[in-house]
């Protein structure tokens, strides 16, 4: 009869028989509990996020086995760092902090789908994405922290292979990550009251000649693009068409 596949997304450690695994291996004649503990077991490391898996089964032999996908490293990093999101001004505003540790876990989670030959070369490629969603390593800028291995820097932590960190560690990464959000946030709200001081001042103005007043004043496009509504900008758009006819 040869060999049927089933694939499904499940939550990380928390496989059950009710649908969508259950009613597609219930036919199939495999144990399901089975196929359960199996699964629970692979993606305990991955506790509230959505995994790819694909259950193979012989069906003349009821043999199965199991094979795990892994979210995408953005989603590996939001989790270990504690976030929901990345940094809206990556190289300007820095969310959360991983240690080479958390950065190695990741790595090693992600090895098979990553390019690196070595653990030094995956662990320069999560640092690479880390960079994009402005996350610092080790207290510094993730491209910084790339320049830092390749001279060296964490050969000792890397040869080690240690991967998680001490409940003390974990503690006072997550206070260093509410005092980076914290400042990041009234940063931001400073930003925006000089901005709505700006464009009450301009009431009226071409929505052009706002946007370069408030280029001016170093107002971040995030907060042009929350504080200008994308109608105004269908509206300003018609009307410098009608003035170039």
């Amino acid at each position: 009869m040869g060999k049927q596949s089933i694939e499904a997304l499940i939550e990380g450690g928390k496989a059950t028989a009710a649908p969508p695994l259950g009613p597609a291996l219930g036919p199939l004649g495999v144990n399901i509990g089975a196929v359960v503990a199996e699964i629970n077991k692979k993606t305990a490391d991955f506790k509230g996020m959505q995994v790819p898996v694909t259950v193979e089964v012989d069906q003349d032999t009821k043999e199965f086995t199991i094979k795990v996908g892994t979210p995408p490293a953005s989603a590996l990093i939001k989790k270990e760092a504690g976030i929901t999101k990345g940094s809206g001004r990556p190289q300007e505003e820095f969310v959360a902090e991983l240690m080479i540790e958390q950065i190695m876990k990741i790595a090693k989670m992600k090895q098979d789908s990553l390019l690196g030959k070595s653990m030094k070369e995956k662990v320069k490629e999560i640092m690479g994405t880390c960079n994009s969603m402005g996350i610092k390593v080790e207290d510094v800028k993730a491209k910084e922290a790339i320049r830092l291995v390749n001279e060296g820097k964490f050969d000792k932590e890397i040869l080690s292979g240690k991967t998680e960190l001490s409940e003390e560690e974990k503690k006072e990464m997550e206070a260093e990550r509410k005092i980076m959000q914290a400042q990041i946030a009234e940063k931001h709200a400073k930003e925006e009251t000089e901005a709505t001081t700006i464009i009450k001042s301009m009431a009226g103005k071409e929505r052009s000649a706002i946007i370069a007043k408030l280029h001016e004043a170093n107002i971040h496009e995030d907060v042009i693009n929350k504080l200008l509504p994308a109608e105004e900008k269908v509206e300003d758009k018609a009307v410098e068409e009608e003035k170039e006819e």
